[in-house]
């Protein structure tokens, strides 16, 4: 499995971003596709998750009701929309993949999103 993430760039707080992964290879019963994100000094957060073959969505509490993940299927694409961005957002977002639940497995490149004031 291969991940091709785009999409970030410089905004202004409470504005919006949208991100995109692009997955190629073979997908698996379980398979997930997450955003991750992280910040200097700090370890690698999981923002949003969605399973590949339901669409059920996992969010982390800071950003439920701003992030949106959702996945094409017919494309092989995965977004993730975020509204209302905060200056906290800001950091290197990276698509990632694996069995729904774990760590995923493999990984795309990240992705700088700036929120400034």
């Amino acid at each position: 499995v291969q991940l091709q993430a785009s999409g970030g760039g410089l905004v202004q707080a409470g504005g919006s971003l949208r991100l995109s992964c692009v997955v190629s290879g073979r997908t698996f019963e379980n398979f997930a596709v997450s955003w991750l994100r992280q910040t200097p000094g700090k370890e690698r957060e999981s923002c949003a998750a969605i399973s590949w073959n339901s669409g059920k969505t996992y969010y982390v509490s800071s950003v439920k009701g701003r992030f949106t993940i959702s996945r094409d299927i017919d494309n092989m694409t995965a977004h993730l929309q975020m509204d209302s961005l905060k200056l906290e957002d800001t950091a290197i977002y990276y698509c990632a993949a694996g069995m729904l639940g774990s760590w995923p497995d493999y990984w795309g490149q990240g992705t700088l999103v700036t929120v400034s004031s």
